[in-house]
């Protein structure tokens, strides 16, 4: 089988996707007509132009634009279930979805609204195609923490339904320790952590995600590079790191996939994954992550199988459901 072929026959989970980053322009206009809801653009063809950002600030101005068309529940559901479908046919057995309550609260939806159609999204896909997935609520970094407070008390009495908590957003001067209190409290509560480290910000913000958040896996994470007693850490503890190699791409921490450091990484011992990040914004879902970065870094497909390893085991399941699926994986030939 070709080297597309072989990247979607393999069992993977993808552990760093914004369901809000899967809004396609044509979707984003089909809710804005159904929602009544104003765009600054006026075909889909200008959206596209304007996803010519140059930097993780510019790509949020844009992702925050397009999140006015989120209103109900319908909504949430509508793009979640695109996306599970799409993941899908890439070949996703298991996927994390990350999703941004206080987009959304701070222009008056619900944050049930938001946790309704996501969760009824996650059912219809393990009923259509028997996929498993969990939700993970993030934290806006850009925002107080008194703001993430204010969030995890609206989730508490849906903290049965959520499988973790995150941090996302504008790292640059908003570094992990800024919610050090909030995130004891999301670990009292029983929530596991994870944290977006060291994709803008440098290499202390992985120290402090790691210490201070006590952050399970560390999300992007590239710039460990950077530091050889971090990397010998990570490599030691086998903290997960869930890299988007497309997002990393546009954002310009690199110039280009074939400078990506994914393979020096690797090579380093460090429990790496290929996920998509934003791929409506950034260019492709996680297969072609997968295909366009091994091709790029002349990847072997047994360091292709190890990646997809890499995320089944740092997914949030238990290890009777990860075993069939790392069967599969191993019945594939290198």
């Amino acid at each position: 089988m070709n080297l597309e072929e072989f990247v979607i026959a393999l069992p993977k989970a993808e552990l760093h996707l914004h369901i809000e980053g899967t809004l396609e322009p044509e979707m984003m206009f089909e809710l804005a007509r159904r929602n009544a809801v104003p765009l600054p653009w006026d075909s889909v063809e200008a959206t596209r132009v304007a996803y010519d950002f140059s930097n993780l600030q510019s790509f949020l101005d844009l992702y925050y634009a397009g999140a006015a068309v989120l209103l109900h529940e319908q909504d949430f559901h509508d793009l979640a279930l695109a996306y599970l479908e799409r993941a899908h046919a890439d070949g996703v057995v298991h996927a994390e979805l990350f999703f941004d309550p206080q987009t959304h609260t701070l222009r008056s939806v619900p944050f049930s609204t938001v946790l309704d159609g996501l969760e009824r999204a996650c059912v219809e896909a393990q009923q259509r195609w028997g996929m498993s997935t969990r939700l993970i609520m993030s934290f806006l970094r850009h925002l107080s923490e008194e703001d993430g407070f204010a969030t995890l008390d609206e989730a508490r009495p849906h903290l049965h339904r959520l499988h973790g908590v995150g941090l996302d957003s504008s790292e640059l001067g908003h570094p992990p320790s800024k919610f050090e209190r909030l995130f004891a409290e999301c670990r009292r509560l029983g929530l596991p952590v994870v944290a977006h480290a060291g994709e803008e910000g440098p290499p202390e913000y992985i120290f402090e995600a790691l210490d201070l958040l006590q952050s399970q896996r560390i999300d992007h994470g590239v710039r460990a590079s950077e530091d050889p007693a971090l990397m010998a850490r990570l490599a030691r503890e086998q903290i997960p790191l869930t890299v988007c190699p497309f997002s990393n791409v546009r954002l310009r921490v690199f110039d280009t996939l074939a400078e990506h450091n994914l393979k020096t990484l690797l090579d380093a011992g460090l429990n790496v994954s290929i996920n998509s990040d934003d791929p409506a914004y950034f260019g492709g879902y996680v297969a072609q992550n997968y295909i366009d970065t091994a091709a790029a870094l002349s990847l072997s497909r047994a360091e292709i199988k190890r990646i997809a390893r890499n995320s089944l085991q740092a997914s949030f399941v238990s290890d009777a459901q990860r075993r069939p699926w790392l069967e599969r994986l191993d019945s594939l030939p290198d």
